[in-house]
């Protein structure tokens, strides 16, 4: 029988908490990650969860990786020899649960760097890069726009990791063209999202634009290197994203 949303959470917290008492940093990424800073409950951001996902720091994947069966996690041998400096996967057969590593950074449609950035929160990557990691998503389906949706209503913007850092956003989308238009493009399309599907209050709709709109209100202000504008310039007609491979398991 699959775990429930909450026995997720709490496995979240087991494996945190366990590997850090062994001195490796892992946090967790992914649905279950935004959940964990569902402040209010919103009962349209409710929903069960496939797997767990974590980032580990990559100078610690070797102890990392003598953790996980001693966690109750069998390694899947075969991905994890072809993959494992960048990605790994972990079962636990009996409960049903499959656990997806990333090492050192989160690399999907975009890379997002995360080494140095696992103390910032105490049990997820920073809301800044958690944001990032949904909005990187090329082909948008709608539960990423609701955990997009869900970070948004839940946390305010600010400058420092207490909130969704915007100077960290700023950072690494100036430091990356394709980032940035794919993250653009996407917070355009929650904001139709939120307009056209969500049973929201006009409030509660308003409170989620209006941070969307910060964050894009930060594009326009933050540096860009002149990489930056020469890539600009020539836009999309040649590709800016990463593509990606579905995981056959």
């Amino acid at each position: 029988m699959a775990m429930t949303s909450q026995e997720m959470l709490a496995e979240v917290n087991r494996l945190v908490s366990a590997a850090e008492a062994k001195d490796i940093q892992i946090r967790a990424i992914g649905g279950v990650a935004v959940r964990v800073h569902d402040k209010l409950g919103h009962p349209l951001f409710v929903r069960e969860f496939a797997d767990l996902d974590f980032v580990v720091a990559k100078k610690q994947r070797r102890e990392f990786e003598s953790f996980m069966p001693e966690a109750g996690y069998s390694p899947d041998k075969q991905f994890n020899i072809l993959n494992g400096s960048e990605r790994q996967i972990y079962n636990d057969e009996e409960r049903g649960v499959k656990v997806d590593v990333f090492v050192g950074d989160f690399v999907m449609c975009h890379k997002i760097p995360l080494e140095t950035r696992l103390k910032a929160d105490p049990l997820t990557i920073p809301l800044a890069e958690l944001l990032l990691s949904k909005a990187q998503i090329l082909e948008l389906n709608r539960k990423d726009a609701l955990d997009i949706s869900s970070i948004l209503f839940n946390n305010e913007t600010g400058n420092d990791d207490r909130v969704i850092n915007l100077q960290v956003i700023a950072q690494l989308c100036s430091n990356d063209w394709g980032l940035y238009k794919t993250v653009s493009i996407n917070l355009q399309r929650v904001e139709e999202f939120i307009v056209k599907e969500l049973a929201f209050s006009q409030e509660d709709r308003d409170l989620v634009v209006r941070r969307a709109r910060e964050i894009q209100n930060t594009f326009k202000e933050m540096p860009k290197p002149i990489a930056w504008q020469l890539r600009d310039r020539v836009g999309t007609r040649v590709k800016w994203y990463i593509e990606v491979e579905e995981v056959d398991l």
